[in-house]
């Protein structure tokens, strides 16, 4: 990357409820992300009109999706950026329908690896901001195991010092109160930029 140009981060939050816990700590990941210089994107699923997967296989045929929504400048931002978060919230031990929908939409950069036989790029740094209420038996690992998933087909790694797992905070703006989770956040956004650059160095 030339020294010039700046990282391109992009944010997704992934909660249908705006200003909640996982908004608040993707708020503190930017925070940190801009005063380590980078150009930021962010993306509100619950927002961006995104349809779910049809299961026609005709990204297979193409490795374009045929529905022409809001995913299409998604589809770009994803493309174009040099590192990326994602923020959500769980439920029912997984991520929400509206972040969901947005995963199941990554099929297309899964058939150009896979079925077109596509040379594979080298995987952009990434990380993952998971906030559970706690109290479900089966607890959160499946939202972390369903986003680690999306965004490895996408091109993006999680490392797992780039995860961060918040448990108990419920009601809005509980996370608020919870200053050690909000440093993370904020860390955590300065040191993807800093990958970000080493990787594209």
């Amino acid at each position: 990357m030339s020294a010039t140009r700046t990282p391109r981060i992009v944010l997704i939050a992934g909660s249908p409820r705006r200003r909640g816990n996982s908004d608040l700590l993707l708020d503190a990941f930017e925070a940190g992300a801009r005063e380590a210089g980078a150009n930021l994107t962010r993306i509100v699923a619950a927002t961006a009109s995104v349809e779910p997967c049809r299961g026609c296989q005709g990204c297979s045929k193409t490795g374009a999706c045929v529905i022409r929504d809001g995913m299409g400048a998604i589809y770009q931002a994803l493309d174009a950026a040099d590192g990326l978060a994602v923020a959500t919230p769980v439920y029912f031990a997984s991520v929400p329908a509206v972040l969901k929908a947005l995963y199941d939409r990554m099929q297309p950069y899964w058939a150009r690896r896979y079925v077109l036989h596509e040379p594979p790029a080298p995987k952009r740094p990434a990380s993952l901001l998971v906030v559970a209420g706690g109290g479900d038996p089966f607890g959160h690992g499946c939202a972390v195991t369903v986003s680690r998933s999306a965004l490895q087909v996408a091109g993006f790694e999680v490392p797992d010092d780039a995860l961060l797992e918040v448990v108990g905070p419920d009601a809005a703006g509980d996370v608020s109160g919870d200053a050690a989770a909000v440093a993370a956040a904020r860390a955590m956004g300065a040191r993807l930029v800093e990958r970000a650059r080493a990787h594209t160095a």
